[in-house]
């Protein structure tokens, strides 16, 4: 897996993990198209003669033997995903199903400019590949669990067989902020709204303009929901509203958004307006983007608005479906919903309008809810299923997955704090994290399991421009390889 290395990696350390993600920013991985990824590794690991098994999600499992002495040590489960969101400018001609991502380095970081970097979690994946690669580390028996789907619905995880793993001890390397140990995240599911409607022809004495939100930073749906940045499907939609009133707007299209668990960072609508509107329409935008950004100063001040003339729209909704649409989406919620009280500092509950793509005689949106209580996550779901309910829209709450409860107590959270001390000095920090990790579904089929997840700092995840901390991929895998280290030698943690 290391052959081939983008001259972006040359010199980097650790080598075979940068050689490892190399390869993985080779190989097309959107969520459930993993199988090329996961058809490599699996070679690769019954090259080294492993054992390895791949499920019926689509799950690959590798387990590696205890080094030597270390035959009776707790087994350890090793755990990321494969998949990556897939996401870029609206200017860029990537395509995620065949190109390899462009990688640069950028001062101490790498990032991926035009594109999604996958380093979330494509850095997870290329840490555990090494470990399974490197017979001069001291470790127990080692599972390492790849799992497919998860930036699309945690299909893996929701897969996995609960007599799958042996181990109970359990490193997930899916988090992005160096010096901090997680031990709870949010839980979530998903509402998907559908509604067919009438066309028409668009009426007599109208232009066709194409209207566009531009600019804003995007962003993890989890990560990133309370920074407030703009999300430019609601953003539209308040100024569709306003062209509605003023020119006679029809909409013939809508769409935004690519990924439900990505905050939107564009939108587009196809419209037929009053002939002859162009001045007015061009002062009209422009009014709007000054107010846009004094609402979004320091957070999303890059918000952009424009109008272009397109060809004929030949069919719009009809009014009927176009009130609906526009009022439904001006109505339903996003973003925070509720802070923690029981962890100060951490989102409780929020949700993402993350996709949206309407036609003239229909069409749907995605919804992404999560929360730290899994009652809180299913009564927003139901508001928003309620919302259009009102106007007869079909919408379904739907892939519900739970949070992960916070073991504070743990005995392997005490020793992984107590390894970080020793390898680095100062005291880590422990969160709670309010984006989805599937750890909460593992615990829910393995509830004596201890879990505990660490990772390099990444910035940007899910948007373009994702990057990665450099210096911090190596202190993960000097911290990772101790731990398997201390807990080899202090077995009792596994008791």
């Amino acid at each position: 897996m290391t052959d081939s290395v983008s001259p972006a990696f040359s010199g980097l350390e650790p080598a075979p993990v940068w050689a490892h993600f190399s390869t993985l920013c080779r190989i097309p991985r959107q969520s459930k198209e993993e199988g090329a990824l996961r058809d490599l590794l699996r070679d690769r690991a019954l090259a080294r003669g492993l054992a390895v098994s791949v499920d019926g999600a689509g799950n690959l499992l590798i387990r590696k033997p205890a080094s030597k002495g270390c035959e009776g040590a707790p087994g350890v489960v090793l755990q990321a995903h494969l998949d990556m969101v897939c996401q870029k400018t609206a200017d860029s001609a990537h395509d995620f199903s065949c190109d390899a991502i462009r990688v640069e380095r950028d001062g101490d970081w790498l990032a991926a400019t035009a594109t999604t970097l996958g380093a979330d979690n494509g850095i997870g994946v290329a840490l555990i590949v090494a470990v399974l690669e490197d017979d001069s580390l001291a470790h127990g028996p080692i599972e390492a669990l790849l799992t497919v789907d998860e930036e699309a619905g945690m299909g893996g995880a929701q897969g996995l067989a609960a007599d799958a793993l042996q181990g109970r001890l359990m490193l997930n390397l899916d988090t992005e902020e160096w010096g901090e140990f997680f031990i709870g995240c949010a839980g979530g599911l998903d509402v998907n709204v559908r509604r067919e409607g009438l066309a028409e022809p668009p009426p007599a004495g109208t232009e066709q303009w194409q209207v566009e939100v531009h600019g804003l930073r995007g962003g993890h749906s989890g990560v990133d929901i309370h920074e407030e940045r703009g999300n430019a499907i609601k953003l539209l939609v308040r100024v569709l509203r306003d062209l509605e009133r003023r020119f006679d707007l029809r909409l013939g299209s809508l769409e935004g958004g690519s990924a439900r668990n990505a905050l939107p960072r564009d939108a587009r609508a196809r419209v037929a307006l009053r002939a002859g509107c162009g001045d007015e329409l061009t002062l009209v935008l422009a009014e709007w983007q000054a107010r846009l950004r004094d609402e979004l100063k320091g957070v999303d001040e890059g918000v952009s608005l424009r109008a272009v003339p397109v060809a004929a729209v030949e069919r719009v909704m009809s009014v009927p479906e176009q009130a609906v649409w526009l009022a439904s989406l001006h109505a339903a919620p996003h973003g925070v919903r509720r802070r923690s009280l029981s962890v100060p500092g951490v989102v409780e509950t929020s949700n993402n309008l993350g996709i949206v793509a309407l036609g003239p005689d229909g069409g749907s949106c995605s919804f992404m809810v999560r929360s730290l209580l899994d009652g809180a996550a299913v009564a927003l779901g139901d508001e928003i299923v309620s919302l259009f309910g009102l106007s007869g829209t079909a919408a379904e709450a739907s892939g519900h997955y739970p949070g992960w409860a916070p073991q504070a107590d743990s005995p392997l959270l005490a020793l992984c704090r107590e390894v970080y001390r020793h390898e680095y000095g100062v005291e880590s920090r422990v969160q709670v994290i309010h984006a989805g990790l599937e750890c909460g579904l593992i615990a829910a089929n393995y509830p004596d399991m201890q879990i505990v997840s660490f990772g390099p700092t990444i910035r940007g995840a899910h948007a373009p421009g994702e990057r990665v901390e450099i210096a911090s991929v190596g202190r993960v895998w000097h911290l990772l390889g101790a731990i398997l280290a201390a807990v080899a030698e202090r077995r009792e943690v596994g008791a």
